[in-house]
Formats: C-alpha cells, structure tokens, sequence
C-alpha cells in the first residue's frame, strides 16, 4: 500500500494492494474526492508547474478530466503534460506567469470518485483506509490507521496505538489478514519484535529493586 495522496488509482492486488495517497488523513467517511496529483514547483516563466502523481498508472492523472482542490472550489483544466525526471511538467489553462504557478505549490489535485475505475477483489484506495480501526484477531482494539506509505521496499501502513505512539508496519496478508472497510477496521496481527519491545517497555518501567539490606522494603510495600 502506500500513503500521503500516493497512488490513488487501485494496482494490480498480489498481498494487498492499494492506492497511494497524501494528507489530509484520519477520516472515516467514504470520501467523495480521491486525491491524484501534487503540484510542486514552478517550472519556467509562462506558468509551468512540476506535479507529482499518485495515480497507479503515473499518466492516469491527466486522463479523468479536469482536476479540482479537495473543496472543489478551484477547477484545473489541463493544457500541456510532459515525462520529467521525478514526475511531470504540466500547463494548466489559465496559469500563464510563474507567479501564478508557484502560488499553487503543495496544491493536492482531486477527481470525484465516480471518474475512477471500481478496486477489484484485494484493492483498496488508500483514502478509505485512513482513519480505520486496528484490532487483534481477537478483536482488541489496537490504534487507528493513520497513513500508508512506500519508500521503495513495498507498502507500510502506519497504526497509532492506544499510547499514543506509532509503529509502522508491512502491509502484506501475513501482518493485516482482514480488511473490512464496512465495518471500519483492520486486523493487524502485531509482529513478535514489536511485542517483546512492549513488554521490555513495560518491565522496565518498574522501580528498579532496592540496593542495600535484603529486608528493605519500597516505599509503601509490604
């Protein structure tokens, strides 16, 4: 899987497969908007912009039609696109001067959902996994997904536990065995590292033992 507005469009499912994407993150809802592109810096005097695209298939962006802020309040209707080394150059219609383009820096680009193609069986888009419960096999509540992301070496999904901390872990069948985007939640089967990290954690946060008299007691003890 992967995160942070990345790869919006569904891939091909092996393990799990998902659409990676950017912020905004933490919401439940079935979003209506599904974010595909990011636009970066200027490029050149006559408003070009460098943009980064999330969808699967990196040219999907450009063929769903004007693109539109998460609000929907600004429409981008594309004029140019060209392959660059860490993404595309693209003119948008209208953004003439460099001015322009680089007060669009950062922009996270949308399509309304009914413009993507439906995730086959195995498929998820990512923005539907943000915000999802985590549970045990057994049902007990772990923390909630908060991001998915790839660097490189295959798809992380990253829990916020109930302590507040995060752990970021693989997001294969072995590691997530049950997605239920009905019912809101995932089921992470924790990996045996991380657990023996928890219990470290927590004997290590017991007064270390009393140096001295083999009778003397901690404070309040018996």
């Amino acid at each position: 899987m992967n995160d942070k507005c990345e790869n919006e469009s569904p891939s091909p499912a092996s393990q799990h497969s998902a659409a990676r994407h950017p912020l905004p993150q933490g919401e439940r809802e079935r979003k209506a908007r599904i974010c595909v592109a990011q636009i970066g810096a200027a490029h050149g005097l006559r408003g070009g912009v460098h943009l980064r695209s999330f969808t699967a298939e990196p040219e999907a962006f450009a063929q769903y039609g004007p693109l539109e802020t998460e609000d929907g309040t600004r429409r981008f209707e594309i004029e140019s696109v060209k392959p660059s080394k860490d993404g595309f150059t693209v003119r948008f219609v209208g953004v003439t001067r460099r001015e322009q383009a680089e007060a669009l820096r950062n922009v996270n680009l949308y399509v309304g959902r009914d413009r993507l193609p439906a995730p086959a069986d195995g498929e998820f888009y990512c923005a539907d996994l943000i915000g999802l419960a985590a549970v045990t096999p057994a049902g007990e509540p772990l923390g909630e997904v908060i991001a998915l992301h790839n660097f490189g070496a295959g798809d992380i999904i990253e829990v916020r536990l109930a302590s507040g901390d995060t752990t970021m872990l693989a997001f294969d069948t072995a590691t997530v065995p049950e997605i239920d985007i009905a019912d809101g939640r995932i089921v992470v089967v924790m990996p045996q590292e991380i657990v023996a990290q928890g219990d470290d954690a927590d004997s290590d946060s017991s007064p270390p033992p009393l140096r001295g008299r083999s009778d003397a007691k901690r404070p309040g003890g018996g």
